[in-house]
């Protein structure tokens, strides 16, 4: 947030520090005893701050030593205290301005995360893994924005009845009860608002049953040096199309008319055949945001996404096919969903 010496007006402003500006290193080994070793544990509130300038715990409490000539100490010190300036790390905040463009002193509050600098890269003898960051669920989000722009171009979009959306919400890992998260009313406020627009005010119940919510996110691969922790019958591979994951206490949206429609797509688009990954009777399951769209709307929903492994790791795997698998099936989801859910009977 920015505050604008001309009109006193304040901005929100866009950074990103595309550079290894802050860094959390771990405990050499040899300096651990052999019960850390064996827990490999970290304290969250101890062992996670990170490292900005010379002196770790100073420079991120206000004391820290600046990389500034004396009269850029002396012009910082002038600030009017207001109880969040004189909290901050000042050469932070110095890039922090340098970044925007601003003055020091008009910075006037951040939302800050780190995230990892190092790009995106092919491995594997074949080429055929893309080891990234944040592949869960940015891999998802990349997929279905290029699909729906491809889709929108196409020749399929002049005889569609239906209307197609992209919606991107934040905050899933952590529940996603939040204003801009998924259990926020945005996903039904849109619903209201389109079908305002659209109809002559009846109909909406009808609507609600004919809509359809394709909820994608990062699926688990079978990890071949831990298979044990899948289902025998339910084991996704990389790089062999995206997977359909299902939950009989609901932690997924999937039931029997919702992934039968996009086995159904898949089959009639002529895509790789939609995988399947069930939980293990004795392992917890983790959830994501298709129940949660469900339960506010009534919208009908299905959670799939591409397989990946070491998911929320700060470097994640998943196949480069599945990349042109997700598109493909995403495109056809635009395409052949009225069609296939036409032909079941109701």
């Amino acid at each position: 947030m920015v505050r604008n010496n001309n009109d006193s007006t304040i901005s929100q402003k866009l950074v990103r520090i595309d550079r290894p500006l802050l860094r959390i290193s771990n405990l050499a080994i040899h300096l651990q005893t052999a019960d850390e070793r064996t827990a490999f544990k970290v304290n969250k509130e101890d062992h996670l701050s990170p490292i900005l300038a010379l002196e770790v715990k100073n420079a991120l409490t206000g004391g820290g030593r600046k990389c500034t000539d004396d009269k850029t100490k002396e012009d910082n010190t002038t600030t009017t205290k207001d109880g969040w300036y004189e909290y901050q790390e000042p050469l932070l905040l110095e890039i922090l301005a340098d970044e925007l463009d601003v003055a020091v002193e008009n910075i006037i509050d951040f939302e800050l995360n780190l995230f990892d600098v190092q790009k995106a890269s092919l491995g594997g003898a074949c080429l055929e893994f893309i080891h990234s960051a944040r592949l869960d669920n940015l891999a998802s989000c990349f997929l279905a924005v290029q699909a729906l722009l491809e889709y929108s171009t196409s020749e399929q979009l002049r005889n569609d009845s239906d209307v197609s959306l992209v919606a991107l919400f934040d905050h899933e890992e952590v529940g996603s009860s939040s204003a801009v998260g998924a259990g926020s009313p945005i996903m039904g406020e849109a619903v209201e608002r389109i079908f305002a627009e659209l109809s002559n005010g009846s109909g909406k119940s009808e609507t609600i049953a004919k809509s359809f919510v394709l909820s994608v996110d990062q699926a688990h691969a079978v990890h071949p040096n831990y298979a044990s922790k899948h289902e025998k019958a339910h084991q996704p591979k990389m790089n062999e199309g995206m997977v359909i994951k299902r939950n009989s206490n609901q932690r997924y949206a999937t039931n029997a008319i919702t992934g039968l429609i996009i086995r159904e797509i898949a089959k009639r688009a002529g895509l790789p055949p939609v995988q399947e990954f069930v939980v293990r009777n004795d392992c917890g399951c983790g959830s994501t945001i298709g129940p949660i769209i469900s339960t506010a709307t009534g919208i009908r929903a299905i959670d799939m996404g591409c397989p990946q492994l070491s998911m929320h790791s700060i470097r994640e795997t998943m196949g480069v096919c599945d990349l042109t698998n997700g598109l493909q099936l995403f495109k056809a989801f635009f395409s052949k969903f009225r069609e296939v859910d036409d032909a079941i009977e109701q």
